[in-house]
């Protein structure tokens, strides 16, 4: 018989997983809330900081305990909760948990089962182990940037996804699922350690091993991919909006060229490279003399994989993604997206609630991990955890 939860629905993928999860920035976060979309029980371990507010603006169908690791007390905490844990994630930078005591060679031996999961930006070895670093710095160590750009125009970094989140969140959160399924024919834990460089080169294996097919033998920005094609962009509307064009495959662009009122028959070869800056300034012309609104009506049924380039509020609100109920909302009206991928037998039911504020779990977690009431007592006392229970609106 399948795992069923207390409402009689089957139990999601991760149901009775337990993570703890040490509060950081983006990466870590994006990690946590994945394993607890899809059904595991997420401990965020947060610093006691005297304030409800958390930074975590993913904390979905998480709960917070404010613990002070500083303190040796709370170093002991920690240990403790981690003998009843299945997954730490650790997001600080190299020999941090060490200072604290809490390294992986000490509470791997607190619980040899344990996935003690270690998302940096620069790994746990080499010569950037100890630097601070940002996504754009990991993208650039890791070959990426230097693809990203307009031609004559310095490389450019898409806000902060492909480190932070790809090659970090995502990555690091395949790698915890990946040792959880070993562990179940060795019955060990092990150390993940998820470096954001090595994630997004990883990612961006087809960069890498396509570099001698002559996709990318123009110089950046000139090539098929990275803005050089006139059927591989984006087009600015009458109305100030914009259209994205994928048109690669050659039946693809004849539909594309039919669409625009164009003649193939006219037009130099499509892939001539020496004619795409002269295609494009013709393409952007045709696209500037009708609304977004209007080119949908051409092309929406057409395989010219040409598309509207979306607003947040009206990506939440586009027919096909309200048909499929790609983005949920939550308790505070809050738009987000949801979980993926769609699993056909045990689906992720994303928690609705608000985010936890921080502290707000704490004596109940502490509780639930085998601490009393009076140990409880003893470590609030010594304000070594934070309790912060919202209160009530009458």
């Amino acid at each position: 018989m399948s795992r069923r939860s207390a409402a009689g629905r089957p139990a999601m993928a991760l149901s009775g997983l337990r993570v703890l999860e040490l509060a950081g920035l983006a990466p870590a976060p994006l990690c946590g809330m994945i394993l607890a979309d899809f059904g595991a029980c997420v401990v965020r371990v947060d610093r006691v900081l005297h304030s409800a507010v958390a930074s975590d603006v993913q904390g979905r169908g998480k709960r917070s305990l404010a613990l002070d690791l500083k303190r040796p007390q709370g170093a002991a905490a920690l240990k403790r909760l981690c003998r009843g844990a299945d997954v730490l994630i650790e997001p600080f930078r190299h020999g941090v948990m060490e200072k604290l005591g809490l390294g992986p060679e000490v509470l791997l031996q607190e619980n040899d089962r344990l996935i003690y999961a270690r998302l940096t930006g620069f790994g746990q070895t080499g010569k950037y182990a100890k630097s601070a670093g940002h996504d754009i710095n990991y993208v650039a160590l890791s070959g990426v940037l230097s693809k990203l750009g307009r031609k004559c125009e310095n490389p450019y970094a898409p806000i902060n996804l492909l480190a932070d989140f790809a090659g970090g969140g995502v990555l690091c959160a395949m790698g915890i699922l990946t040792a959880l399924y070993e562990r179940t024919r060795s019955g060990k834990g092990q150390v993940v350690d998820a470096s954001m460089v090595e994630g997004i080169a990883y990612v961006s294996s087809f960069l890498w091993k396509s570099q001698n097919t002559g996709i990318w033998s123009r110089p950046r920005g000139e090539n098929l991919l990275d803005g050089g094609a006139p059927f591989y962009e984006t087009y600015k509307t009458s109305d100030g909006r914009f259209m994205a064009v994928g048109a690669i495959e050659h039946q693809f662009y004849e539909q594309l060229i039919k669409g625009l009122g164009l003649n193939s028959d006219e037009l130099p070869d499509q892939m001539s490279f020496s004619d795409w800056p002269e295609m494009k300034k013709t393409f952007a012309s045709i696209f500037a003399k009708k609304t977004q609104r209007e080119w949908c009506s051409i092309f929406d049924g057409t395989d010219a994989c040409v598309t509207p380039v979306l607003s947040f509020d009206e990506a939440a609100s586009h027919q096909h993604n309200k048909q499929r109920g790609s983005f949920i909302t939550n308790d505070q009206e809050e738009i987000s997206p949801r979980p993926a991928p769609l699993l056909s037998r045990t689906p992720a039911v994303p928690s609705l609630k608000r985010d936890p504020f921080i502290g707000e779990h704490t004596e109940e977690i502490l509780l639930e991990y085998g601490f009393t009431k009076q140990e409880i007592a003893k470590l609030h006392s010594d304000k070594v955890i934070e309790c912060n229970k919202p209160k009530a609106h009458l």
